[in-house]
């Protein structure tokens, strides 16, 4: 009765907690059945050893009724609880095949190889209780076909002995080559079983927590053990007892790591203190991540910050990331302060049986979490920040290409075309001096215009470095520069073109500067790619003494380069000349 409201309560979409008079019912049924276990072993005819064989017996039937119970009332949310009860009651009814009388021995050889699936079926739904993908369903529906429905149709052809009430035909042979068949395959069940359990800790891409490790591994190692017992059964292995006993040992470690998780539990719980003190001292995003996972014992936490500005969730270093949801061996805890989300914790989802371990770390991160949260925004800002001056930069640069081909391609060609026109009718005007010198002063302001032109054109935007590089555009400012420079670039081949028009203004400003202000007989101008750099490096002879505050140039020139992920310094004590530097990340 107590297992039919297990599976009903399981099976509500809000299952609420067992009432205490169930799980000590339970309990107490799993008491008195480890009791009856040792009374039918001391009594029967049909065991070796029976004190031994009860003790491993109920060493199974006892702790997984008991650690189902704990399991139970700590999750009533998940039929694990529930599963680990039926598999203690599983060993339970297939050890009634010691009693002597018919009926009751009968009942223990139909249940005879049934408890194995149902181990199977315990640690593949592990932590959830649920079988969460159709082919762990199908391996284990067929393990219950194997175990219970191939093994009546065994049992109806004799071979058990004469208190089988299930007998109908005696053929022995029929009926042990079917149970030899029956453990062949449930063995290599339990094989699969373990492949299973592998595959599941490799696709998780993390480290489960050291308890959760601990369960997991005694699963493995169970099925491993009831495949090696099966085999033995099956070619009547002199070694057969030796390995039953085996089994029986490793199959009950199971329970015993589960209060280890327990206990572990408690210990997480007494680092509370440690982790308020880690609190105390704010830490950073990163540093209050590893913290929340000492704490938890999960190393496997993650966190999120939610953004509600952006209206975006963002890991620990502020960039965007999807919204937490729950995925295969993982939970959601969010964690909110003044009704409003603040951060998510997607964490192990065994500690779902911790909840008050949760709900006082949670607590206790708090308040760092806010901060955390708000160091984070911080980042996130001076990110779309820097984004942004860099997209101004762009689209300032962009519209200077546009006016620089408008003024080559429109006015400076009229122009041109104009002068050549006046140069036409002079030609025809060659016996009118006074026409021809009007003429030739129309061309020579035609002229000046179009220098003006050129130069407002370049100064737009430097062509020669789109058309043909950096080095070649620092020798044309070389080449026109009011002071001897000595020019050294020592590039290998061309760098992306935002950087190569950033060094040249740089180089370009830096020049206007030495012939205005520098009062300089000389100049260096370095390039060089050096640990993922470029330096540029501007060197006079002048007076120094550059005031760098003032001015739009050099701050402009600052706000390219940092746009950039760059640095400007600017040195120029008074009388020992200007070094301007800038350092511009180039992958």
């Amino acid at each position: 009765m107590a297992l039919a409201t297990a599976a009903r309560e399981a099976e509500t979409e809000e299952p609420r907690a067992p009432r205490p008079s169930v799980l000590w019912s339970i309990a107490l049924a799993g008491c008195g059945a480890a009791g009856l276990l040792m009374w039918l072993a001391l009594t029967s005819d049909h065991v070796a050893e029976p004190g031994l064989q009860a003790a491993l017996t109920d060493w199974i039937t006892l702790p997984y009724i008991l650690a189902g119970v704990f399991a139970w009332s700590r999750r009533p949310d998940s039929r694990f609880g529930p599963l680990m009860i039926a598999s203690g009651f599983a060993i339970f009814l297939s050890s009634l095949g010691w009693a002597n009388a018919a009926v009751p021995h009968t009942i223990g050889l139909v249940f005879d190889l049934l408890p194995a699936v149902v181990f199977l079926h315990v640690f593949l739904a592990f932590p959830s209780g649920r079988l969460e993908h159709r082919f762990e369903r199908v391996l284990v529906g067929a393990g219950y076909v194997t175990a219970f429905g191939i093994h009546l149709v065994g049992m109806a052809f004799g071979g058990f002995g004469p208190d089988n009430v299930f007998e109908v035909v005696s053929e022995p042979s029929i009926s042990g080559t079917l149970l030899d068949v029956e453990l062949l395959v449930l063995s290599a069940f339990c094989l699969i079983g373990v492949g299973v359990l592998a595959v599941r800790r490799r696709d998780a891409g993390r480290p489960l927590r050291r308890s959760a490790a601990l369960l997991v591994d005694s699963f493995a190692l169970g099925l491993v053990m009831i495949a090696a017992l099966f085999v033995a059964g099956a070619f009547e292995s002199p070694a057969f007892e030796t390995v039953r006993r085996l089994a029986f040992l490793v199959v009950g470690l199971a329970p015993a790591a589960f209060l280890v998780g327990l206990l572990n539990a408690r210990l997480a719980r007494s680092a509370l203190a440690d982790l308020l003190l880690e609190m105390h001292a704010e830490p950073a995003p990163g540093d209050l991540r590893d913290a929340l996972a000492r704490a938890l014992r999960d190393p496997s936490l993650t966190l999120a910050y939610w953004l509600p500005e952006y209206e975006a969730w963002v890991d620990v270093d502020g960039r965007a990331t999807s919204p937490p949801a729950a995925q295969d061996g993982r939970a959601i805890t969010m964690i909110d302060r003044g009704g409003e989300h603040v951060a998510a914790l997607a964490h192990d989802s065994s500690l779902e049986d911790e909840p008050e371990l949760l709900e006082a770390v949670s607590a206790a991160a708090g308040i760092a979490l806010e901060t955390a949260r708000l160091h984070v925004e911080l980042g996130a800002r001076l990110s779309e920040l820097r984004g942004s001056r860099v997209r101004v930069i762009e689209a300032g640069q962009k519209e200077r290409q546009r006016l620089e081909r408008n003024l080559h391609d429109g006015a400076q060609q009229r122009l041109v075309a104009l002068s050549l026109e006046l140069t036409m009718l002079k030609k025809r005007l060659d016996a009118d001096p006074e026409s021809s010198e009007s003429i030739d002063h129309a061309r020579s302001e035609i002229a000046l215009s179009l220098e003006e032109l050129r130069a407002l054109a370049h100064g737009l935007h430097p062509a020669v470095v789109s058309g043909h590089g950096l080095a070649v555009a620092l020798e044309s400012l070389v080449a026109r520069a009011t002071v001897p420079i000595q020019l050294d670039v020592e590039l290998d081949g061309r760098l992306p073109e935002p950087l190569e028009v950033a060094a040249y203004y740089l180089v370009s400003e830096s020049l206007a500067n030495i012939g205005k202000h520098a009062q300089a007989t000389s100049a260096t101008i370095s390039v060089a790619r050096c640990n993922g750099e470029v330096v540029v490096e501007i060197v006079d002879d002048g007076v120094g003494g550059a005031d760098t505050e003032r001015g739009s140039g050099l701050r402009g020139l600052a706000d390219r380069v940092e746009a950039l992920d760059g640095r400007l310094r600017v040195w120029t004590p008074i009388g020992e000349g200007t070094r301007v530097r800038a350092e511009i990340p180039c992958a």
